[in-house]
C-alpha cells in the first residue's frame, strides 16, 4: 500500500482539471492524478474519477475510473484523512486523449457551477456527513464497475455531485447528489426487473420455463 502525500492546492477544481487535461493527454498515472488534486483530494477525486463517465469513453474506461472510487470511498467513510492506494493502482495509466477531451467538455459546465455555488447547509458535512457521503459513493462506485450499457451515467452524476459538494462545501449540491443516487437506485431496480422478465420470456420461448 502507498499513502498519497499531497501539497495544499488553492486553485479552483475547474483550474485543476484544466491542468490535468493538459497533462493526461500525454499520459498520466492514477497516483500522479491524485497527487495533482491536493489536500481537497477526497471531494476532488470523487468528481474527477466519476464525471468523465457522463461522456462516451473507450471500452473498459469505466472500470479503470471506477476502481479508484471503490478504494477511496470507504476511506472517506471511515474517516481517513490522507488517501492511500496499492502501488499497482497508483502506477496504472489512465486513458489519455479520451479523458482529456472529457475534462475539456466538463470544465465549462463546472466553471458555471463554481460561480453559483457557495458554502451552505454545512451541517451535511463533518464527521457524520462525510461518512454518509462515503457510504453512498461506495455503493454507487460498485455499480460503475458493472457492465451495464449506459448504466454508469446516473451513478457517476450522483458521485460527481457529492464530490463537488464536498469541494465547495455546498450542501445544496450534496442534496442533489442524494437525489441522483436515489434515481440511480431506482433505475437499477427497474433494469434488473426488466432483465429478469426478458430472461423468463426467453426461457419460456425455448421451452425451459
Amino acid at each position: 500500500m502507498t499513502s498519497v502525500a499531497m501539497p495544499e492546492r488553492t486553485l479552483a477544481l475547474s483550474d485543476m482539471l484544466e491542468e490535468l487535461a493538459d497533462e493526461v493527454d500525454g499520459g498520466l498515472t492514477v497516483g500522479e492524478m491524485v497527487e495533482h488534486l491536493g489536500r481537497r483530494a477526497f471531494g476532488a477525486l470523487l468528481f474527477a474519477f466519476s464525471a468523465p463517465n457522463w461522456l462516451p469513453l473507450p471500452p473498459g474506461s469505466s472500470s479503470v475510473l471506477g476502481l479508484p472510487l471503490v478504494l477511496f470511498s470507504p476511506q472517506l467513510m471511515i474517516g481517513v484523512h490522507t488517501p492511500w492506494m496499492p502501488r499497482f493502482l497508483a502506477r496504472r495509466r489512465i486513458p489519455g486523449q479520451a479523458l482529456s477531451k472529457a475534462f475539456r467538455r466538463i470544465i465549462p459546465w463546472l466553471e458555471k457551477v463554481e460561480h453559483l455555488s457557495r458554502p451552505r447547509l454545512t451541517f451535511l458535512f463533518g464527521p457524520v456527513g462525510d461518512r454518509v457521503i462515503g457510504l453512498v459513493c461506495l455503493l454507487l462506485s460498485l455499480v460503475l464497475l458493472l457492465p451495464i450499457p449506459l448504466g454508469n451515467m446516473a451513478p457517476a452524476a450522483a458521485i460527481a455531485l457529492l464530490g463537488l459538494g464536498m469541494v465547495q462545501r455546498d450542501g445544496a449540491l450534496v442534496i442533489l447528489g442524494y437525489i441522483a443516487a436515489a434515481i440511480s437506485a431506482g433505475l437499477l431496480v427497474i433494469g434488473a426487473q426488466a432483465a429478469l422478465f426478458a430472461l423468463r420470456q426467453l426461457m419460456d420461448f425455448v421451452g425451459l420455463g
